[in-house]
């Protein structure tokens, strides 16, 4: 495959299955790599050279969204640069030196994470860039900019590290189509693990006592961006990540946030029976949608393990209309604690671990 054919395939593919095909999926992405790696370019112009490393970027993230690759593969780890790409240099010509890809002045390093929206890259430093794979998506992208600035300027400093700290966010343009996608990276923190991950270490349910801790800073968070006037919008397992041995917890991804009393402006798919109504019918939020989804998460985490009080309590903050639900995060922090005092007596820090 020629490099031309391969970017014009590119940038005409709307679904996967238009990209890597349906038949021989890993050959066409070997083909693809093959056409587009930068230290394959020869003597192309710059603006070639440009494009061809726009499009193989999305291939390579595209092909981890919807791939894991086995052991010994030998095309690489598929979505990682660090494997396959050569250097750009900031101005977007192509550089020579160790393998890696340049945006915006930074270097892409292992794929960290692939979002709802978006793969996150090891940038160095702590820090995570965060590429989304549709430039359909760039207003989801520039909403959760919105909002931790909103967060960090009108926070509570103290409990600010309970959400992503922004350290940039620019554009790229894509060279073959013009098309522009917004990018961020974000402060990282080692060491974190999703409620999803929790549940599956606990397939029978978590003890309230150690749900009970992951609650109470999830309701810190919440109550630090309620303050500032957002919405999360989308507090499902996937975003609630948790550090187990200094039970410390970070609510990510607020690409769904409604600020100042807006809607949530989308669902992350499959996941739609998450959502209270007021999401689902597009009307306004409110905090009481974040604490009716804090509740699901907790109730979810603890399945059949969740003692009658927690239950109850739970329900509360779930009823259907938005208006009946508690509105404030650090008032319902305080009857939290309630229930678990008279549950389990005064709180005493408790070991966690995801290998039980």
């Amino acid at each position: 495959m020629r490099t031309d054919e391969a970017i014009r395939l590119v940038t005409a593919a709307r679904t996967d299955a238009d990209l890597f095909g349906v038949d021989t999926p890993a050959q066409r992405y070997r083909e693809l790599v093959a056409a587009l790696h930068p230290d394959r370019l020869g003597a192309l112009d710059h603006q070639v050279r440009a494009a061809a490393t726009d499009a193989f970027i999305q291939v390579t993230t595209r092909w981890q969204a919807t791939r894991t690759p086995a052991p010994g593969d030998p095309t690489g780890t598929p979505g990682d640069p660090t494997a396959t790409a050569g250097r750009q240099a900031p101005d977007g010509r192509a550089a020579t030196g160790p393998a890696t890809v340049v945006l915006g002045g930074y270097r892409l390093g292992a794929l960290a994470h692939v979002g709802d929206l978006a793969d996150l890259y090891d940038v160095g430093a702590d820090r995570l860039l965060k590429l989304p794979r549709d430039p359909a998506d760039n207003d989801l992208l520039a909403r959760e900019a919105h909002a931790l600035r909103q967060i960090e300027e009108r926070g509570d400093p103290r409990h600010l590290p309970y959400v992503p700290r922004l350290v940039d966010t620019f554009r790229h343009r894509d060279a073959a189509n013009g098309a522009e996608r917004r990018i961020t990276v974000l402060a990282a923190v080692p060491g974190l693990h999703d409620l999803d991950a929790v549940r599956r270490a606990y397939p029978d349910g978590l003890d309230a006592r150690d749900a009970a801790w992951m609650w109470r800073r999830l309701l810190v968070a919440l109550g630090l961006a309620h303050r500032a006037g957002v919405v999360h919008g989308a507090v499902l397992p996937r975003h609630v990540l948790i550090e187990p041995d200094a039970h410390g917890v970070v609510l990510v991804d607020w690409c769904f946030s409604a600020v100042d009393g807006a809607t949530v402006p989308a669902l992350v798919p499959g996941h739609e029976d998450w959502y209270p109504p007021e999401v689902t019918a597009r009307r306004p939020a409110g905090p009481g949608t974040d604490l009716a989804m804090a509740a699901a998460c907790m109730s979810w985490l603890m399945g059949d393990r969740a003692p009658r009080e927690l239950r109850a309590f739970a329900d509360g903050c779930r009823r259907p209309a938005l208006a009946a639900r508690p509105d404030d995060a650090w008032r319902l922090l305080g009857e939290l604690d309630e229930v678990l005092d008279r549950l389990y007596g005064p709180r005493t820090f408790r070991p966690f671990t995801l290998n039980p």
